[in-house]
């Protein structure tokens, strides 16, 4: 009698436990990752940025910039 009654008891913490280890993982399988149209729009956004950045990098400001510190650097006196 009470071997079944601990069988039972014992069945349904593990049921119990089973539920919730179900829901927490089928929580973080609910987005599993970009569609394509999203993937174009990053493509995208990340493609501008580098032609934004490559202008800026190659403007004579910043490539001014650039040769004056790499020649002070070589300059430097120890």
């Amino acid at each position: 009698m009470q071997k079944n009654v601990m069988t039972r008891a014992l069945s349904s913490v593990r049921r119990t436990w089973g539920d919730r280890a179900g829901r927490l993982m089928s929580r973080g399988r609910r987005d599993q990752g970009m569609t394509t149209s999203e993937y174009a729009v990053g493509t995208i956004a990340a493609c501008a940025f580098a032609a934004v950045l490559y202008k800026v990098v190659t403007s004579g400001a910043v490539l001014s910039a650039l040769q004056s510190l790499i020649k002070d650097a070589l300059d430097a006196q120890f």
